[in-house]
């Protein structure tokens, strides 16, 4: 049995939670869920542009986790993009900074 996931620490919560393509139907999209915290990995790294180390200090993992964390995320927005599937971004394992 693996230990318990812990908690990834989050200083901002976006405010627009979904996203989809223009002029499909919501009814006939697919969608990617992305966690909070893999919001919060993207805007660290991507908008922020921290290093690795930085991230992973400010959401309080190791920088494997944090790499995890940012792959995950990477992946599921560029299937989305690349498919043209929608975007919700909903629940996770986070606290606030």
């Amino acid at each position: 049995m693996g230990r318990r996931p812990q908690c990834r620490r989050v200083s901002h919560i976006p405010s627009v939670t979904y996203f989809k393509p223009a002029g499909i139907p919501l009814r006939e999209l697919e969608e990617n869920c992305l966690a909070v915290e893999e919001i919060e990995a993207l805007r660290l790294k991507d908008i922020e542009d921290l290093e690795q180390e930085q991230c992973a200090e400010k959401m309080n993992v190791s920088r494997t986790t944090f790499v995890r964390i940012l792959d995950a995320a990477r992946k599921k927005m560029a299937e989305a993009l690349i498919k043209g599937k929608a975007i919700r971004i909903e629940g996770g394992n986070f606290e606030m900074a």
